[in-house]
């Protein structure tokens, strides 16, 4: 059993120029877009135990060859997504339980 994990990280920057980092938790390709479920990663262990443990789910949009990645602002599709990468989890962590 190879108990190596290396999660892959990315850093975004906010409207403010502060850098902020997150775990790729899963990607989904749902209607020809491609969407990141995303939960921060922080320096500081007492920072991550006082995060609320949500995740975020971003698109990816590619402009002029670069990926950038955007807010789901539809309460229906982000909805849609998020019972999708819940149900994908829920499959992951019943898989590592047996």
């Amino acid at each position: 059993m190879n108990n190596d994990y290396s999660p892959d990280l990315i850093t975004l920057v906010d409207e403010e120029g502060k850098e902020h980092n997150f775990e790729i938790l899963d990607t989904l390709e749902y209607e020809d877009t491609l969407y990141y479920a995303l939960i921060p990663v922080f320096d500081d262990p007492t920072d991550t135990l006082a995060d609320s443990g949500e995740y975020y789910i971003m698109e990816v949009i590619e402009d002029n060859g670069e990926q950038e990645l955007a807010e789901v602002e539809d309460d229906e599709l982000i909805d849609k997504l998020a019972e999708i990468f819940e149900d994908r989890f829920n499959d992951i962590f019943a898989d590592e339980e047996e």
